[in-house]
């Protein structure tokens, strides 16, 4: 299976940095979208997923939120939140 992730992130986040090197040193390539330069995406976000925090990620079509590497390993192992 391929792993799929998207970490919505934006300027100031310093948990947002956490979560990119996380996925970093888990060797867990992911697409980065910022919201701050993209307030659509935001949008959709708060939308699609109720909250309007970052660091969001979506690993798999699990949703994670914040910077929570238990979560990040249980989207990999298949499990949900």
């Amino acid at each position: 299976m391929t792993t799929q992730a998207t970490v919505y992130v934006s300027n100031t986040c310093p948990y947002c940095t956490m979560m990119t090197n996380y996925l970093d040193e888990q060797e867990i390539t992911y697409e980065t979208i910022n919201v701050s330069q993209d307030p659509e995406a935001g949008k959709r976000l708060v939308k699609t997923t109720g909250q309007m925090g970052v660091p969001q990620t979506k690993l798999n079509d699990v949703w994670i939120l914040g910077f929570d590497p238990e979560g990040i390993q249980k989207a990999l192992r298949g499990e949900s939140q």
